[in-house]
């Protein structure tokens, strides 16, 4: 099942070849198009990262996405069940990390459904700890496992290692790849990071001036090599469209 975020939100039946289905879509910030009648499909399972300059409109098209914005003209059919993870981890800190786990879950869910999904980011042993008292990293994790909790066939990521070191980020990056191969749902992530995006993803696709302007399909076998120069051929091909220099980039 899918919901139609365009005008009142009614049931939609998604075809199975598509988990995200989006046409025509436009969002308009005070006279200003940020997405400009945008398509975009992503088929079920599949790892799409979604690169673009400062202000293109990525993160509004996540959050249209995650439904959190309906100013919207355009169709959007996404699953009813999914979940987001930001950048800032967003942990309640009044709350032990189980029970932030456990936020916005509908009825009375147990606290073993906080442990399972803790403990499948690795931070069953900080089931019981408070929210201050995480590393970055760890902090992440718990967002993570948030958004597992709610079984979903969508996971949104927004930005979601940008404010951790670079070996935090490493390890949280090889997380998430387990994660999706484990869980097997579809995963939209936004990212600045074009050897995350290649690292991670089926598909990378750029945005510019609100639509999709061109998109990648990383046909390599995982786990990936960064010394590949295939590897490299992509990261390279991305960032030229992205408008970095890299000759200047090497030098």
């Amino acid at each position: 099942m899918a919901t139609d975020v365009h005008g009142p939100v009614s049931p939609q039946v998604s075809p199975t070849s598509h988990a995200v289905r989006v046409e025509g879509l436009s969002r308009s910030f005070d006279g200003r198009a940020v997405i400009d009648d945008l398509r975009l499909d992503i088929r079920p399972g599949e790892f799409v990262a979604l690169l673009g300059r400062s202000g293109c409109g990525k993160s509004t098209l996540l959050r249209i996405l995650a439904g959190l914005d309906r100013d919207i003209r355009g169709t959007v059919l996404v699953p009813r069940r999914k979940a987001v993870a930001f950048q800032a981890p967003r942990l309640m800190p009044w709350k032990k990390v189980w029970r932030n786990v456990l936020l916005g879950l509908p009825g009375k869910p147990e606290r073993a459904v906080a442990e399972k999904a803790l403990e499948e980011v690795g931070l069953d042993h900080r089931t019981d700890a408070w929210p201050k008292t995480l590393s970055g990293g760890e902090a992440q994790r718990a967002s993570l496992a948030r958004a597992l909790v709610r079984e979903p066939d969508l996971l949104l990521l927004d930005e979601p290692f940008g404010a951790l070191d670079a070996l935090t980020r490493i390890k949280a990056q090889r997380l998430v790849g387990e994660l999706w191969l484990r869980r097997g749902c579809a995963v939209l992530l936004v990212t600045h990071d074009v050897e995350e995006a290649v690292l991670l993803a089926d598909r990378v696709l750029v945005m510019d001036d609100g639509v999709i302007a061109h998109e990648q399909t990383v046909d390599l076998d995982r786990p990936r090599d960064i010394a590949d120069p295939r590897f490299a051929e992509l990261r390279a091909g991305l960032l030229e469209r992205l408008g970095v220099d890299t000759a200047a980039e090497a030098a």
